[in-house]
């Protein structure tokens, strides 16, 4: 049973910093991509980082360019979204996801496995 456990949301202050993790099991991590998507309330949930399981560049969304950086411990089987400069705006839940696929997109149904998301919440 293939399982995605999103841990390290909370509520931080503008300007703050937190780290997600994203645990998984009952699959093959190191052949997998994984991404970080989310979704604000009254929002469609967007992309907002993925890497490829064969390395190469981490793909972005644009507006967390620079802030956002998502790494990856095939040693632990966990992908982790570090988030600094935190704004409003990213405040939403956070889901990470994994796809049998060495191809990153941002297209959600593409991925074949999603965790339960964590809260992220930024104060202004």
């Amino acid at each position: 049973q293939v399982q995605l456990v999103e841990s390290g949301g909370g509520l931080v202050q503008a300007g703050g910093s937190l780290r997600l993790s994203c645990a998984t099991s009952g699959l093959t991590f190191s052949t997998y991509t994984m991404g970080w998507f989310r979704q604000a309330p009254g929002k469609e949930r967007e992309f907002v980082a993925g890497r490829s399981w064969r390395g190469g560049s981490t793909v972005y969304l644009d507006s967390v360019k620079g802030r956002f950086t998502l790494s990856r411990d095939n040693a632990k089987n966990t992908v982790y979204l570090q988030m600094n400069s935190l704004k409003p705006e990213d405040a939403a839940v956070y889901y990470c996801a994994a796809r049998q696929d060495f191809r990153v997109t941002s297209n959600e149904g593409r991925y074949n496995y999603w965790g339960q998301g964590t809260q992220v919440t930024v104060s202004s």
